[in-house]
Formats: C-alpha cells, structure tokens, sequence
C-alpha cells in the first residue's frame, strides 16, 4: 500500500491523513496467512537479535536474495517472503527475535526424513543473525500415509489432538531430537491449502512463544539466591533496630538498608524486563491454542493441556519471583523510612540538648557580661577618680582654689560611678536597639 501524500483523496474528498496511517493500514495485512499444499515440510528457525543484529541481519538477508535471483526486503518491513525455486522462504523480525521459515514444496518423503544435501547448504549460505534458540520441523501429511504416532514421538510426553473442527490432527513431543529440532507433525484431515497455511503458521508460533516465554524462567532461578539473600539480611536488621538505640549503629544500618534497595532495584530493573516479556509471550501461547481449537484425542493429552502442565509452573516461578521482588523493594523502604524517622528523632534530641547546653551557656555569659560590666565601671571609675585627684591637688598647689583634696575626691566618686555607669547602660541600649 502506496504512502499517503500530504493530502489525499479519499471518496472524492480531499483530507489531509495522519502521519500514522498507512503503518496503521499495512499492520493488518502485514503477516498474511499463504496457502499450503499436502504434503509440506516447514523448517522454523528464531534467533535472539537486538537493533545492531537486525540491521546486519537484514544486509545478510539482501545479499542472499541478490544472490539467488530474489527481491530483497523493503527499507524498514518486518516480513518478507521470497521463492527460490522449490523452497519459499518466509522472514520475520521482531522486537528481540528474528525468525526463518523454509517452505519445502511437496515433500512426501517419509515424516522428519534427513534433508538433502543441497537444501542444507542453501540453508547454511544464509548467516546465522543471533544465538539460536528455536528449531521447528514440522510435517503437513494426508492422514493415511502416517504410521502409529508412538513410533514417531516419546509417547511419554506425547501430545495430539483434533484441531480446526476435526479437519487436522497436530502431534508433537516438545522435545528435541538428535537434529536439535521440535517435531510438530499435522495431519491432513479435509483441510482448505488456506486453512492449512493458517494451522501451520499458528502451530509454528505456539512453539516460538513458548520457547521465549520460557526465558524468564532461568533468570528466576539466577535471582531466586540473591533475593532469599536479601530477606534474610533484612530480617536480621529488623531484629538489630529492635536491640539497638545507638545513633551510629542506626547509620551502619542505614547504610545497610540503602545498599540491598539499591541492589534490588537493579535486579528488579534487568529482570522486570524479561519477565514482562515471558507475560506477554505467554498471552500470545494462549491466544493461539485457542484460536486452533483443539478437541481432545482419545488417548492423548491436549497441546495446550500439557503446555499448562508443564509452563504454568514456570510462569508461576516468575511471576513469584516478581512479586517476591515488589514485596520486598516495599519492605526495605518501608524498614529505611523508619529507621530514617528513629535518626531523625535522635537528631533533634541531640539538638535541643545542644540547644539547651547553648542557653545555659548563654546565661553564663551573660551573667559573666554583667559581673565584668560591673567591674569595669568600678575600674574606670577608679581611674577617673584618679585623674580628678590629681587635677585637684595641682589645681591646690598652684594656690588657685583652697580645696582639699581628699574632700574633691571623695565627693567625686559617687558622681564619678553613676555618670560611668549610666554611660555603659546606654551604650548597651544602643547596641540592644541596633541588635
């Protein structure tokens, strides 16, 4: 579908589009279903890629095309399906993974029969784009030319079932071969090649979600030490603040709390991303086993029976974990905001006991002030008097006046300390209203 223009027509009126609009539209017909013709053998391969793999994924991609004669991939699309000669190839990228689908036309050789040579190394001459992680075989056979599903299968892990109202039967083991490669066998019960193309495409994706799915569960059992770890110190702090009031043994603990928080919200922070992944892969699991609508075979347990057997305890361990890992992140701040709050209060007692030790300071010196500010006037006083006497016993000397001095001193004195001291109250009033 063409890129909308910045305006155009749309039944006869001319509109100006969102810019979103064609990507919206092409997303619906992005991954259609083809037609599959009994017999077929598809050949699925998923490998983990990032954004640099997939770049160079999808340079490898175009060259192989160029080099065989086929269209390469458009600039930024997801999917591309190309024919080379008797084997299609069907390519996906994903946000984390990249999938390859070998299409082998007419293959009625006998089920999971040894590749020829030749595909084997088509398939090689395309480079590997990540670390491999899913590998599907599956066999598209009319019903009659199967023999007993046990000789094909481990029939301890054996599941199979009617699918698509009765028109196919799907079998598989969920276990690798000596080829490293699932076995997904389908039987051909009357179904359409559309029909056919739909299961196979779905049946593919339920064994490259559950295998993705399924990642999240060896990170759970990497965290699961740490986090058991983690509540066990935090349980011993919890222990220690009860039988504890010292304010540096609450900062050591502190500290403590503050460095398993950190730790794990940085757990918490790698592994949330995986996890919510392994959810969503998951959903998609569901979702396309109830969209192929199996009905029990008798004899035989149900794919999506034995997929809840076994990876509903693995999406439990992760989700537990998960959990485990909120719960606690909660506890340690709740176990930090109250050891935060008992230094704080040891704090503000230490103040007003400093603040009360300043008071009885400051009283002291005040009291020290006044007893100095006593005995300064006295002493200017002294000096004072002092000079008076001397002016008055040359004054006397000089037989200008007929006093006496000790008469002229001893009336001085009183005078003397009431100017000195009524001169020091106002300087002391002056610096009080300057205060």
């Amino acid at each position: 579908m063409p890129t909308d223009p910045p305006a155009a027509r749309v039944l006869g009126l001319r509109l100006a589009p969102h810019a979103a609009r064609s990507a919206v539209l092409r997303e619906v017909h992005a991954r259609p279903f083809h037609p599959v013709f009994t017999p077929r053998r598809l050949l699925h391969f998923g490998f983990i890629t990032d954004a640099a793999r997939g770049a160079a994924d999808r340079r490898s991609l175009a060259a192989f095309c160029a080099a065989h004669d086929a269209p390469p991939p458009g600039e930024g699309v997801k999917h591309h399906r190309v024919s080379l000669g008797g084997v299609d190839l069907r390519w996906e990228q994903h946000s984390e993974f990249t999938t390859y689908t070998w299409d082998l036309h007419g293959d009625a050789n006998a089920p999971f029969a040894r590749l020829p040579a030749a595909l084997r190394a088509l398939i090689a001459g395309l480079p590997q784009p990540g670390p491999h992680l899913v590998a599907a075989d599956l066999n598209l056979l009319a019903e009659a030319d199967v023999p007993n599903l046990a000789a094909l299968f481990d029939s301890a892990s054996l599941a199979a079932s009617r699918v698509d109202d009765g028109a196919a039967i799907v079998a598989t083991d969920f276990q690798l071969t000596d080829d490293s490669a699932v076995r997904l066998l389908l039987l051909d019960r009357g179904l359409t090649p559309l029909r056919a193309g739909a299961l196979s495409q779905r049946l593919l994706e339920i064994e490259t979600y559950r295998t993705l799915a399924l990642l999240g569960l060896p990170e759970a059992q990497r965290l699961a030490p740490e986090v058991q770890r983690i509540e066990a110190r935090l349980s011993q702090i919890a222990s220690i603040m009860t039988e504890t009031a010292s304010l540096d043994a609450d900062h050591l603990l502190l500290d403590d709390l503050t460095a398993l928080a950190a730790e794990v919200e940085a757990d918490a922070v790698g592994s949330g991303v995986r996890f919510g992944a392994s959810r969503a892969y998951d959903q998609i699991v569901q979702q396309r086993l109830a969209a192929i609508g199996e009905v029990a075979l008798p004899g035989y347990p149900t794919l999506a029976a034995f997929l809840a057997r076994r990876m509903a305890p693995a999406m439990r361990t992760c989700q537990m974990l998960e959990a485990r890992q909120g719960d606690l992140a909660r506890k340690l701040a709740r176990a930090a905001n109250l050891l935060r709050t008992r230094v704080d209060v040891a704090i503000e007692q230490q103040n007003r006991d400093l603040l009360r030790s300043m008071n009885a300071r400051t009283r002291m010196q005040l009291r020290l002030q006044q007893t100095v500010e006593g005995l300064s006037i006295a002493a200017i006083s002294y000096y004072v008097v002092g000079l008076l006497a001397h002016l008055t016993d040359g004054v006397r000397a000089a037989g200008y006046l007929p006093i006496e001095p000790a008469i002229t001193t001893a009336v001085s004195v009183p005078i003397v300390v009431l100017a000195i001291a009524l001169v020091v109250r106002r300087i002391r009033r002056r610096h009080a209203k300057h205060d």
